[in-house]
């Protein structure tokens, strides 16, 4: 029995187990903490797995981005196109390196960016776009790599929600120049914290790995030494982690799925919520949280109650996203509300629940019982669209 475990249904959890434990104990007897083998492993494994070239780890998916924009020459007067709903808020980053976030709308059904939705914000400051597989969906990358191909702009991937989902036979992270994954909560290859940037570009991984940090190797070089490092090495530890959760993943999704169909049976009972959704040209999701979006009857407090009244029945639930344009600091930005009317509708009746591999199915039917109770407290609508 493990003593160390409450009975709260917690929103997420890591799936670890003895492979793990072993790895991490292995690297804290190491020599080495930092920029050592182990990192080497888990970025060329991470590379291979997705079907990219090279692999660069550092501390988090914000800090990936910081490192991309700086090494693609990205800062002040700059600007670059992001959406504003998801749960990783990596755009962060943007404002951190000085250049302007331009936000623009989602489609109602994926929640990702859409390339038409991004080339109405092109102007002659645009630079990139930073379009993410929103809570595990693939974005439309056909299209988006066209539009960024035919505008001359470099396209990121922003996969800190997305794990193995497969968009027309490809996995989630080899879409853009560059692709992020993130390892903190809630992923399925869950770390604590660090990141990975992927690239087929050896010259950007190079200009990546001098941005990221400076090693006892750099001390007399004159070209790393004209560069600012961000100092945002991962550990050995973590590193250690990643790789031993890389090894066990398919493990750890298989897992996931059988939660996946447990609420998507049960699910079926809750009138008035729109379940989780996978484009006709998605292969297959690996969903980064369950999300549900409540009916148009139902108004963002109305959601908030209900994740206060899943809290009493000791269930962690939680608004799946906070939208970053309307967020106090991007009003700097001109970004107001009404800007974006998609993410603003889908934001206030997102509700995440919980969704991980120690779950099972009697847990899922009191989740959703419990949800579905406290819908018809606060008002159920049969409208969904």
């Amino acid at each position: 029995m493990d003593d160390s475990r409450d009975d709260r249904l917690h929103l997420s959890e890591p799936d670890l187990g003895a492979e793990e434990m072993g790895a991490v104990l292995t690297a804290l007897r190491s020599p080495r903490l930092s920029g050592g083998p182990i990192t080497a492993a888990f970025e060329s494994a991470l590379a291979r797995s997705v079907g990219r070239a090279q692999g660069v780890a550092v501390s988090s998916g914000t800090a990936a981005l910081m490192v991309v924009l700086r090494a693609l020459g990205i800062g002040p007067g700059d600007e670059v196109i992001a959406p504003a709903f998801s749960w990783h808020q990596i755009a962060h980053a943007i404002a951190l390196v000085g250049a302007t976030p331009v936000f623009a709308d989602v489609d109602y059904w994926s929640g990702t960016l859409t390339a038409d939705k991004a080339a109405a914000r092109i102007n002659t400051r645009t630079r990139a776009i930073l379009a993410g597989n929103t809570n595990g969906h693939p974005a439309p990358w056909r299209e988006l790599r066209a539009l960024a191909d035919g505008r001359g702009l470099t396209l990121i991937e922003d996969s800190t929600e997305a794990v193995a989902s497969t968009y027309q036979g490809r996995r989630v992270g080899s879409f853009g120049d560059c692709a992020i994954f993130d390892f903190s909560q809630g992923s399925p290859l869950a770390c604590g914290e660090g990141a990975m940037i992927l690239t087929d570009d050896a010259s950007l991984a190079s200009e990546l790995r001098y941005g990221r940090s400076h090693g006892c190797a750099d001390r007399r070089s004159v070209s790393v030494g004209s560069r600012v490092p961000s100092q945002s090495c991962m550990s050995e530890p973590t590193a250690a982690l990643g790789l031993a959760q890389l090894e066990r993943l398919d493990a750890i999704l298989a897992r996931r799925k059988a939660v996946e169909a447990w609420y998507a049976r049960h699910i079926q009972s809750f009138e008035g919520i729109k379940p989780p959704y996978c484009a006709p040209d998605v292969d297959e999701v690996h969903w980064f949280l369950y999300v549900v979006h409540l009916g148009t009857r139902f108004t963002r407090s109305a959601r908030n109650q209900i994740v206060e009244d899943l809290g009493t029945e000791n269930i962690e639930a939680a608004a799946y996203c906070n939208p970053l344009h309307l967020q106090f600091y991007y009003g700097r930005y001109g970004c107001a509300k009404g800007d974006l009317f998609v993410t603003e509708k889908i934001a206030d009746r997102a509700l995440a629940l919980p969704f991980h591999g120690r779950l099972d199915e009697e847990q899922v039917a009191f989740i959703v019982a419990t949800a579905k109770d406290s819908s018809v407290n606060v008002g159920a609508g049969a409208a969904i669209y």
